[in-house]
């Protein structure tokens, strides 16, 4: 009868070290190589990838994080195409796609996105409070799915006015041209302000792109001598137009954000833009890292940028007070 052999004699017959039997077999099926998960990132925009101005600074700080997309990170659009009544279905198709984390740029995507998903992590950049709008509990403390940065615009809405007319003293009918289904509240912070400064102020709404042409009716018929725009994607999306319609007409222009300065505005106050939406990029970065949205304060701007566009000064024919110059942080030529 053959004498059974011990585990430590195969072993050990098979290459006296433990390990002889498996040199030059490969790796175990145990063993293989398991690839590494990508993450998945939604992004909901009012416009387009490829026409929104702030979505270049979101990726730029996603590349400082090390992100590459479609190496270790999918990116998958929703987009509304400047047509806000899409916006909604927009959500909760990608809602539907599940991604790890979602980012909503801006007030009137964020709202949307709020109403699609109360489980899936949702990074937010908005120009209103989020509290107010009901995105979040606190500042502080989140609570909930979400979490960003603001850029609390509306706070600063009595400010340009004044700014305004400091720059142009003669001013004294002014257009507000705003957005009444984006969720801010710089109407109610300029009508406090006009009425400090004795302004007269003329309610432009613009809800839609066909909007357009029916506001700058009403601004020419009511003569005003100057204009005060509100940022919010859709009047961002025609910053241009409406800059060429206030230089055509020769309206000081006021705005919060500098491309409104860059597309031929007189003055902008407000945060720097593209640098809170960069530091949205952190907020992503962190949620695919295992931090919960409830446990990342809601982030506000610390410093604000004041751009004057002196080539639009002179064409105006308005030379700026010492009191207004020492402001600015920035002049356009």
């Amino acid at each position: 009868m053959r004498t059974p052999i011990t585990r430590r004699q195969f072993v050990h017959g098979a290459g006296g070290t433990g390990v002889g039997l498996l040199v030059g077999c490969g790796r175990l099926p145990w063993q293989a190589h398991q690839p590494t998960r990508v993450p998945r990132l939604g992004i909901l925009l009012f416009s387009s990838p490829t026409r929104d101005p702030n979505l270049v600074a979101f990726h730029r700080g996603l590349s400082a994080l090390g992100y590459v997309p479609d190496e270790n990170i999918t990116i998958e659009y929703r987009y509304a195409e400047g047509r806000p009544e899409r916006l909604a279905t927009l959500a909760e198709e990608l809602a539907r796609q599940a991604p790890d984390v979602i980012f909503a740029l801006g007030g009137d995507v964020s709202l949307p996105m709020k109403a699609a998903t109360t489980t899936l992590p949702i990074v937010v950049a908005t120009s209103a409070d989020p509290v107010q709008d009901g995105l979040v509990e606190g500042l502080a403390r989140p609570g909930g799915n979400i979490t960003g940065v603001t850029l609390l615009s509306s706070a600063l809405a009595g400010k340009r006015l004044q700014l305004l007319t400091e720059a142009a003293p003669a001013v004294s009918r002014v257009a507000l041209v705003w957005n009444p289904a984006h969720s801010d509240y710089d109407l109610s912070e300029t009508e406090r302000a006009a009425s400090a400064l004795n302004v007269e102020l003329q309610r432009c709404p613009m809800r839609e792109p066909a909007d357009l042409h029916d506001v700058f009716e009403a601004i020419l018929r009511e003569r005003a001598e100057g204009l005060v725009v509100v940022a919010s994607r859709l009047t961002n999306l025609y910053s241009s137009q409406i800059a060429d319609f206030a230089a055509q007409r020769h309206l000081p222009l006021m705005a919060a954000w500098r491309l409104w300065a860059s597309a031929g505005g007189l003055l902008t106050y407000g945060p720097n833009v593209d640098d809170t939406v960069q530091r949205a990029a952190y907020y992503v970065d962190r949620i695919l890292k295992g931090t919960k949205p409830a446990d990342l304060p809601v982030e506000q701007p610390m410093t604000f940028d004041f751009v004057v566009n002196m080539k639009t000064a002179r064409e105006l024919g308005i030379t700026f007070p010492p009191e207004i110059l020492l402001q600015v942080t920035e002049v356009i030529q």
